[in-house]
């Protein structure tokens, strides 16, 4: 048995043995090749789909970003124009009521002046007025006490009447 290793020689194989070597590695290969090749081919295709189907899961997410980013500015620049407007609506708004304040501050005034000058007029022809009744009464009693002292002969009053009907016929 010996002797057989020793005339075996990997350069020079046997025809049997060659066969035998040939059969069993068709066997080995369509074996490996229903159980082992196919499920490694199917998951490298699942997996070649996932990647695939990733790829185009990015690429929508990526787009989506990008709408959202031009949204959000398209947004925000609607924002600020919509700040804008408010802002200068609230400034018409406040020089207006500043304005129309004015106005009615300065109507109010000119009223008040209005009413003062004519409180002031009436209290000015009330005074002239006092001033006269008070001037009528020192002018009767100044008239009567003259009239008393010069009038106390008989023949002056008589006189003074006849005169006073003179001028009552003349005026």
């Amino acid at each position: 048995m010996f002797f057989i290793l020793a005339e075996f020689n990997i350069l020079r194989p046997e025809p049997g043995l060659f066969v035998w070597s040939v059969l069993f590695f068709l066997i080995f290969w369509f074996l490996i090749g229903k159980f082992a090749f196919r499920p490694i081919a199917n998951a490298l295709l699942k997996r070649e789909n996932h990647i695939e189907d990733a790829l185009v899961d990015a690429s929508k997410a990526r787009e989506e970003l990008r709408n959202i980013k031009s949204e959000s500015s398209r947004l925000l620049d609607e924002a600020r124009a919509e700040r804008s407007a408010l802002m200068s609506e609230a400034r018409e708004q406040s020089n207006k009521i500043i304005e129309e304040a004015k106005e009615k501050a300065s109507a109010e005034a000119s009223k008040i002046i209005e009413q003062a000058s004519v409180e002031i007029e009436n209290q000015k022809r009330a005074a002239l007025q006092d001033v006269k009744n008070q001037v009528s009464l020192l002018a009767l009693d100044v008239a009567e006490k003259v009239m008393q002292k010069n009038l106390a002969d008989d023949q002056e009053q008589v006189r003074l009447v006849n005169d006073l009907v003179n001028d009552i016929h003349l005026s």
